[in-house]
């Protein structure tokens, strides 16, 4: 059985919370190397979107493992301590805890994991986000395993016509519940509508009873209890033999959808596929980015990565981001740019409630009716 692993973390942005350092991606790739040639890993790549690291890693140890998860945490300190060398900005932001135990969940970091057996050809891609929320992957994972206007696999290939069984977290409640679909889809989107509660987090083929995906679920204001940075998920999809194809997984990023992130992670706004040389959020901390980097993967091997949204046929959906993104800031503090009050209780919003609570009085009673002449 193969591991796969992406595990992140924003450990300091350049400049502010646009990307991340050069001497930053050289430490985690010299630590990614020394794990490999040490037996810790099969293989490993370390790449980033916007201001975040993501580690993709290879190994037999399967999912929450302590050493590999271990290894990540390590990681992170060392680039840590080079980010505020540098004075970069939120030097350790994601590790909301000295007091690490060998799993990451919790933590801050994100990760999602996938053991599976590797079939003769596997290629996966791996999605790495930037100033959005893990809710942000229910929209394009429904399209890719659920809806057969996006994925024509679903209607044709027979492995596929079974349909898929999703996964889906409350992340208030800490529970979870699975929905078959296409039996359950009516269901399965009540709940993933609402993505600022609900999360896909794994999706699996029901006829082949394989894994098909995974996504990092940790919600940083959950945890810390206050607004410590957004949570930047990333999410492993596999492709092709009773899997969508590569074209069906991408597909879903050809319409620009809004997600809540940018600025303080406090409003909505367009998520744009970007190429790794865009992945450098700059407008109003926007909009939101996106990379898919894909893989071959054999032996444990990463055979790659390409970049996927490096390609013109993302263009339009890219020049639709940007209008919307004009869309959104008109709106200036008003909703539907910025997010409801109901997600805005771990930023200043609190405090604001409670310093202006004494000011508050109650509304005029009705006058009374008079009596007619």
């Amino acid at each position: 059985m193969t591991t796969l692993s992406i595990i992140k973390a924003d450990t300091g942005g350049f400049v502010g919370h646009c990307e991340v350092h050069p001497d930053m991606l050289v430490a985690a790739t010299t630590a990614v190397e020394t794990a490999i040639a040490q037996g810790l890993l099969i293989d490993g790549k370390v790449s980033r979107c916007g201001d975040d690291i993501s580690l993709i890693m290879t190994h037999d140890h399967g999912p929450d493992a302590e050493p590999v998860h271990t290894f990540a945490w390590e990681t992170f300190l060392r680039t840590t301590e080079i980010a505020k060398q540098l004075g970069l900005y939120g030097a350790g932001q994601d590790l909301l805890s000295d007091a690490f135990s060998g799993n990451l969940r919790g933590m801050g970091p994100g990760y999602a994991e996938l053991e599976f057996t590797e079939r003769a050809s596997e290629p996966v891609i791996c999605f790495l986000a930037d100033k959005t929320e893990p809710g942000a992957w229910n929209l394009p994972l429904y399209k890719m395993f659920a809806d057969p206007f996006n994925t024509a696999g679903l209607v044709i290939d027979e492995k596929m016509h079974d349909g898929f069984r999703f996964e889906v977290y409350d992340l208030y409640e800490e529970k979870r519940i699975t929905f078959d679909t296409p039996r359950d889809s009516y269901d399965l989107l009540m709940f993933i509508g609402a993505p600022a509660r609900y999360v896909v987090h794994s999706v699996e083929s029901i006829k082949l009873g394989v894994p098909a995906a995974a996504t990092s679920t940790q919600r940083l204001s959950l945890i810390a209890g206050r607004y410590v940075g957004k949570d930047d998920p990333v999410m492993i999809v596999r492709c092709q033999s009773g899997l969508p194809a590569v074209g069906e997984v991408l597909e879903p990023f050809s319409f620009p959808y809004a997600v809540a992130g940018c600025m303080r992670g406090s409003h909505h706004a367009p998520i744009m596929p970007v190429g790794l040389a865009q992945a450098t959020p700059a407008r109003f901390d926007g909009p939101p980015r996106v990379v898919a980097l894909g893989f071959q993967i054999t032996g444990g091997k990463l055979i790659g990565p390409r970049d996927m949204f490096a390609d013109p046929s993302f263009d339009r959906a890219r020049s639709q981001a940007n209008e919307a993104m004009d869309y959104f800031r008109g709106h200036g503090p008003f909703e539907p740019h910025r997010l409801p009050l109901s997600e805005l209780e771990y930023t200043t919003m609190s405090a604001l409630e409670a310093k202006m609570a004494d000011r508050w009085e109650p509304m005029p009673p009705v006058p009374a009716t008079r009596a007619p002449v």
